[in-house]
């Protein structure tokens, strides 16, 4: 059970980092255009941030800190 889970973390974990690289690309790709609607890249940008907030916590369950 305990692998069942952690397999399924490793995918969501994945699968939430590309959609963070692809956030990553299309704010650079907006920004460098010139012609970038601040509303739209301010709603991307706190679209990656809740992602990474995800990331981080998948990451936690993960690899948890163990204080020797």
């Amino acid at each position: 059970m305990e692998i069942d889970n952690q397999s399924k973390l490793r995918s969501e974990l994945e699968k939430l980092r590309l959609e963070h690289l692809d956030l990553d690309r299309a704010i650079e790709a907006l920004e460098e255009s010139g012609r970038a609607d601040q509303l739209q890249l301010t709603r991307l940008k706190k679209k990656k941030l809740a992602l990474k907030d995800k990331i981080t916590k998948i990451e936690d369950q993960l690899f948890p800190d163990i204080i020797a």
